[in-house]
């Protein structure tokens, strides 16, 4: 009886590193990207075609629900760990997170400052945003590319502001975005520029704003209220509310 209850518990578990080992075989590898398993992914050459980047500890395999969005995060040459997912405390919660490190320009990597778990559509349109909305917009108006976005964080268990209604930071939906910084050394800082930066800088934080608004669910910047005149809110994604 103590052999085939050994048995079994073996066989249980065989199965169960068998159904991680398939998670993990199914985020897709960039060329000369690490091998799979490993915990960090590198963003693809910018003179190459984007490519799946993203890799995991096999403790960390995602959920099925979740792997379609790692694999297009991966494929737009994005830099990321996945994270395990977590509850946190009643309404809070860490679930198929992501650590973005770094996210691809048309030209170049841009990296990311200050930011912490955020679900992976949200980066998914975060990445997508900085570099068509954001990097593009640079070029074009102030003559140079973005190299890194500042953030004000992003997952934080807590209510919105004035209210006892839980915010989309409590479930790591949402990132609040305070500045820009350009390759030629510029630094655009949204409490500063907004307002009182040149026609340029005005221009560029003003067409950044509405391209993620075609981008998340949910755009707070400047002209909402005083609670942000510091920092775009980013939340979740499909167009609903933009100010």
């Amino acid at each position: 009886m103590k052999q085939a209850t050994f048995l079994g518990r073996a066989a249980l578990l065989a199965g169960a590193m068998a159904l991680l080992g398939a998670c993990g075989s199914l985020i897709p590898q960039g060329r000369g990207g690490p091998a799979p398993g490993t915990a960090s992914a590198r963003a693809s050459a910018p003179s190459r075609p984007a490519m799946p980047v993203a890799s995991a500890p096999r403790s960390y395999a995602p959920r099925p629900e979740d792997m379609g969005c790692i694999a297009d995060l991966g494929a737009s040459g994005a830099r990321f760990d996945l994270l395990p997912d977590i509850y946190a405390a009643p309404g809070c919660n860490k679930l198929g997170t992501v650590q973005l490190m770094a996210l691809a320009g048309d030209r170049a990597p841009l990296s990311v400052a200050n930011l912490g778990p955020v679900k992976c559509h949200v980066a998914k349109a975060f990445g997508d945003w900085a570099r068509f909305g954001v990097d593009r917009a640079a070029r074009e108006i102030l003559g140079s590319p973005v190299t890194r976005i500042e953030t004000m964080g992003s997952y934080a268990c807590r209510t919105v502001a004035g209210t006892d209604r839980l915010s989309a930071h409590a479930r790591a939906e949402a990132i609040d975005v305070s500045a820009f910084v350009l390759g030629d050394g510029r630094r655009i800082v949204l409490k500063r520029d907004w307002h009182g930066g040149d026609a340029a800088t005005r221009e560029f934080l003003r067409v950044v704003h509405k391209s993620a608004c075609k981008r998340f669910g949910t755009v707070l910047g400047p002209e909402y209220n005083a609670a942000h005149q510091d920092h775009f809110h980013l939340e979740g994604v499909g167009a609903k509310f933009c100010r």
